[in-house]
């Protein structure tokens, strides 16, 4: 994808659920509290792009500021029911760009069986 596709743009704006690692201060504002802190333990969503920047530190082999999480469109309620049969869930409802969503995670998270499960779906194309 190229730096001016917008379908990469919706993607990468999607909401990841998030949790902090360390406390941050003055970046209460990602929680709606201007001036405050982050808390080690506080959990957000913050798009792919921001979470996938600020958890970076964990590939550079120091300490990372964020954990990503499962989006909700690629939870194990919805593992289960594309297992079994991905035909009868509406992709589209659980996230608008749900096949580039599923390609940009692969690539943030080592899963053999999410990585089994998607390329099941993505026969069904």
């Amino acid at each position: 994808m190229s730096y001016y596709d917008i379908d990469a743009i919706l993607t990468d704006s999607q909401k990841l659920p998030c949790t902090f690692e360390l406390d941050v201060p003055g970046l209460g504002i990602l929680e709606g509290n201007a001036g405050e802190n982050i808390k080690a333990g506080t959990r957000i969503d913050l798009p792919l792009w921001l979470g996938e920047m600020l958890s970076i530190g964990a590939r550079l082999g120091t300490s990372r500021l964020v954990t990503l999480d499962l989006p909700s469109a690629l939870s194990e309620r919805v593992m289960n029911a594309l297992k079994a049969d991905p035909r009868t869930v509406d992709l589209r409802s659980l996230a608008p760009h749900f096949y580039s969503l599923s390609e940009r995670i692969l690539e943030l998270f080592e899963e053999e069986e999410l990585v089994e499960v998607l390329s099941n779906v993505w026969c069904f194309l």
